[in-house]
């Protein structure tokens, strides 16, 4: 099989270059998603309240916002051309200014660019040249956008979990990564088990410890990889979530009082999860004498 030989080693940098590429593109998402639903939030309000606001368009399946108005400088209003947008090597090229006000351009979009880029590499290297990894893809590109998104908003927008979470399901019914049966029971219970937690944690302090957005989340990992894998991805997302709260209390001073989102600690634990569960799994298992 020459012709599929030759794909597989083709993969892995098709990957690479089309995480690039997306990652430019999730860069847009991640910009644009949360003014999108600040306007539509605003807009509402002023209906409610019989005040004129400014319309909020709803062209092509409401991704308008998107696609238009084209990517400008936010210092000049420089419209950036197509030389201007190469992932990661325009940036390096302009030597992270504007071509034309010379304002600093944010680290953040090459580090989103090359992010996307390796991880999509990753995936292919995981799992080959299979619809597994198409999959694996997609799902990776929407965790990238909503840590991103919640670092900046906390905010999970359903616009992304719930997508992700009808693929989780969808890709299932053949059992790509769990059987259906798992998958099903492991979209309810991932978002029932963090609900059931933010309830007790409410009901106990008066406080809500996390948004509904973290429950969705949780249960498109469940909706991927089955229930099976769920306590694996809390186990991690809280391990994570510790050490790097503690590391921003000692080091930083941060105050305590600060929330923190945990939705970037939940994408990289179910990250890891999607590749290494199942070994991880059976070397505790195996550890705890039970395999």
């Amino acid at each position: 099989m020459p012709e599929f030989n030759a794909m597989a080693e083709v993969a892995p940098f098709g990957a690479l270059l089309l995480g690039l590429i997306v990652g430019s593109f999730l860069n847009v998402v991640i910009l644009r998603l949360p003014r999108r639903m600040h306007a539509e939030l605003a807009e509402a309000c002023a209906d409610l309240r019989d005040e004129q606001a400014e319309p909020v368009t709803n062209r092509w399946f409401g991704l308008d916002y998107l696609i238009t108005p084209a990517s400008t400088c936010p210092h000049c209003g420089h419209a950036i051309r197509a030389w201007e947008n190469i992932p990661v090597l325009s940036y390096l090229l302009l030597r992270g200014r504007c071509s034309n006000c010379q304002a600093q351009i944010s680290v953040r979009y090459p580090l989103v660019e090359a992010l996307t880029g390796l991880l999509s590499l990753g995936v292919v290297l995981h799992f080959g040249a299979t619809p597994a990894a198409l999959a694996a893809l997609v799902l990776l590109w929407g965790l990238v956008a909503l840590t991103v998104i919640d670092l900046d908003e906390q905010l999970l927008p359903d616009q992304l979990t719930l997508p992700l979470l009808w693929l989780g399901l969808l890709v299932n019914i053949d059992g790509l990564f769990t059987d259906l049966t798992s998958a099903v029971i492991g979209a309810a219970a991932g978002y029932l088990s963090l609900w059931l937690v933010f309830q007790v944690f409410r009901l106990i302090t008066g406080r809500e410890g996390m948004g509904y957005g973290d429950f969705k989340l949780l249960a498109v990992f469940g909706a991927f990889l089955g229930w099976q894998m769920l306590p694996l991805v809390i186990l991690l997302s809280s391990l994570i979530g510790a050490i790097v709260g503690i590391g921003l209390v000692v080091l930083r001073g941060r105050d305590r009082q600060i929330p923190i989102p945990f939705g970037p600690y939940l994408a990289a634990a179910g990250f890891v999860a999607l590749l290494w569960g199942e070994q991880i799994n059976r070397s505790y298992l195996q550890l705890a004498g039970l395999a």
